[in-house]
């Protein structure tokens, strides 16, 4: 369907998933991680330690919710599938995402905004529970469907978090992809051509294949993995940016942050092209 008016009245049946390390390790070598093998820290999220055992075995990337329960989305509507990229996500962790679990996820639409000729902005919610009923973590994401504009709803007041601050960065991180990285994060759950097929990303207006959206966020969760937040995923309780231009595999990722007591705010940029890739990048730390 198109883009209805009773679009949050519109619910889908709840959805069971499921998930266990190799899921985990694969989603955090999509994001990069393991890139040297020599480094404790990033192998903590990439070797289980079978034969080194250590506590916790395997420890688990804040941002892997965001793949954990994919295919949990509201009834579909009939958009232009070739112009729509993801805008925006936020995700609020209630616990520490366990490295094996089944799960229960709950998906809503909340919101449709008309912008006109430049098309239109989609938000859902979704809640995940574990097998005890308690709330591990709330996911909303936000559509930007390129080429569906002009349906009547809303012009403004979709939800956004605030932009960073007007002074320089407390740090700055450079994260490298790798080339084929988007082929490898597909297999967490996105196969998108748009991030694999030349031919395909040559029909959305890109001159190659992109990186995943959800990639570049797991980047960003990196960057405050790395740094204020100690290589300690329990230390992150809330991670959300918005997408502002596509990374091609390949490119160096300059994450900025900006610390404030428990808040952290940072943005991305592309080194090599000059140009910001996520905007308006907010983390809430325990």
């Amino acid at each position: 369907m198109p883009i209805p008016k009773n679009l949050t009245e519109l619910r889908a049946d709840p959805v069971t998933a499921s998930w266990g390390d190799r899921e985990v390790m694969l989603y955090a070598l999509g994001i990069g991680m393991g890139d040297d093998p020599m480094d404790d820290k990033e192998l903590a999220f990439v070797n289980e330690g079978w034969l080194t055992p250590r506590d916790p075995a395997l420890k688990v990337v804040p941002t892997f919710a965001s793949v954990a329960t994919w295919h949990a989305r509201p009834p579909a509507l009939d958009l232009n599938r070739v112009m729509v990229v993801d805008a925006q996500r936020d995700i609020t962790f209630h616990k520490p995402l366990p490295v094996s679990a089944t799960v229960t996820a709950d998906s809503r639409w909340t919101g449709a905004w008309d912008k006109g000729d430049k098309g239109a902005i989609i938000v859902r919610e979704t809640e995940v529970r574990d097998e005890a009923g308690d709330l591990l973590y709330t996911l909303q994401g936000t559509t930007f469907a390129r080429g569906d504009g002009n349906f009547g709803g809303p012009t403004s007041g979709q939800p956004e978090t605030p932009g960073t601050p007007d002074r320089a960065p407390d740090l700055s991180v450079d994260i490298v992809t790798r080339p084929g990285q988007a082929l490898l994060y597909r297999l967490s759950g996105d196969r998108n051509p748009l991030h694999s097929d030349p031919e395909f990303a040559a029909k959305a207006g890109f001159k190659a294949p992109i990186l995943h959206g959800m990639c570049t966020y797991g980047i960003t969760c990196r960057a405050v993995l790395s740094t204020f937040a100690d290589w300690d995923p329990a230390a992150i309780r809330r991670h959300a940016c918005r997408f502002s231009s596509p990374v091609y595999p390949g490119e160096t990722v300059t994450v900025q942050l900006w610390r404030d007591g428990n808040t952290v705010q940072f943005d991305a940029h592309i080194r090599e092209r000059g140009v910001t890739c996520v905007k308006n990048g907010l983390t809430e730390l325990n």
